[in-house]
């Protein structure tokens, strides 16, 4: 089992920045991938960023130049630096990782942007 603790969501004005992060614990397991995927009210889920165990990203289009994804492996830890936030960011922003065992998700964490 693989158990996620995110933090650093919250309420911040257009423009500004906020930095998610995810550790995951557990019994020994093989990470594939660290990222995040976020859910607004009345919209798709969308997934956000990935970085894959051989350090490769993926961003969503509509977040790539404002939002960076980076990892500490020996740390088990996935970040999410978001800057030049926009109220459309506005969404509760969930921690997902692959691992051997599964796949698995996070608590959330709310982040609003106002405008």
């Amino acid at each position: 089992q693989v158990q996620l603790v995110e933090s650093g969501g919250g309420l911040v004005q257009a423009g500004g920045s906020l930095r998610l992060s995810c550790t995951a614990s557990g019994s020994r397991f093989r990470i594939n991938y660290m990222g995040w995927y976020r859910q607004a009210p009345g919209k798709q889920r969308e997934s956000v960023a990935r970085v894959y165990s051989d350090g490769g990203t993926v961003y969503l289009d509509s977040v790539k130049a404002r939002f960076t994804i980076s990892r500490d492996i020996p740390k088990n830890t996935v970040y999410l630096q978001m800057n030049s936030l926009k109220p459309e960011d506005t969404a509760v922003y969930f921690c997902n990782v692959d691992t051997t065992y599964g796949n698995y998700r996070g608590q959330g964490t709310q982040v609003t942007v106002s405008s």
